[in-house]
């Protein structure tokens, strides 16, 4: 279990994350939705650990002050304090927003850069599956990554993050600017990670509609903090989270 417990984030007297508390269970889905600067990508920074790289290089560069309290749980250990390179090696590896692929680099070539730390037979079986799960990636393994489309380079943030052998994987916004086609297929992907490769995964998202039906759990962010969690069914029968996530 991934456990994040009391999490507080101030950017100098700005509040990024408001005493918020979130837990995924292994086999689960897990989804966080809230408007921008809702605190959703800080809360993926927190439980990934690059926060603490951020607030490392504003220290050295005397830019902003960033405060971080609270405490996160790795199946019962404690790794508040694990750099994000120790929790990817642990099995947490996060997808980011905006999908951040190495351009230059071909599909295959982003694919082996997820997957150098991998052992050969996994990382051979891993790479199969990506290209199962996404069979387009398999017509483009000498496609610079750069002349891919939106929804291309967003499968290809997903498997090269598969090819680290997650086993939490964190999805930060990965519907961003897609059409309902790519975003549907991107939803039936992140079921089938978790249902046969065994792979929690915690998902972000502005618009819950494509997510909600997916998720076994729920939380809603509002200006940093926590105002209403639940089942995926629960919040798929609450009125006002229909009203401002499915614009219903």
């Amino acid at each position: 279990m991934l456990e994040a417990r009391d999490m507080m984030v101030f950017y100098e007297n700005m509040v990024g994350l408001n005493n918020v508390s979130l837990s995924c269970d292994v086999n689960r889905i897990v989804g966080v939705f809230g408007a921008n600067s809702a605190g959703k990508s800080t809360l993926m920074y927190v439980l990934s650990g690059i926060m603490l790289d951020i607030r490392k290089k504003e220290l050295m560069a005397g830019g902003e002050r960033i405060s971080v309290f609270g405490s996160i749980t790795y199946f019962g250990q404690d790794i508040t304090n694990l750099k994000p390179s120790q929790r990817a090696r642990k099995g947490i590896v996060l997808c980011p927003e905006r999908r951040r692929i190495f351009t230059e680099s071909s599909v295959l070539e982003n694919l082996k850069i997820g997957g150098y730390q991998a052992p050969k037979a996994r990382f051979r079986e891993t790479l199969d599956y990506v290209f199962s799960l996404f069979p387009d990636l398999g017509k483009l393994k000498k496609r610079t990554g750069g002349f891919l489309s939106g929804g291309e380079q967003q499968m290809l943030a997903i498997g090269r993050a598969l090819m680290a052998q997650p086993t939490f994987l964190l999805l930060d916004e990965p519907l961003l600017g897609l059409s309902p086609r790519i975003q549907a297929n991107l939803m039936r992907a992140t079921k089938d990670i978790c249902e046969t490769r065994g792979i929690s995964v915690i998902i972000t998202e502005q618009y819950a509609r494509p997510v909600l039906p997916i998720v076994d759990y729920a939380y809603i962010l509002e200006n940093g903090s926590a105002v209403l969690e639940g089942s995926g069914q629960e919040m798929m029968n609450n009125e006002d989270v229909r009203a401002a996530y499915f614009g219903m």
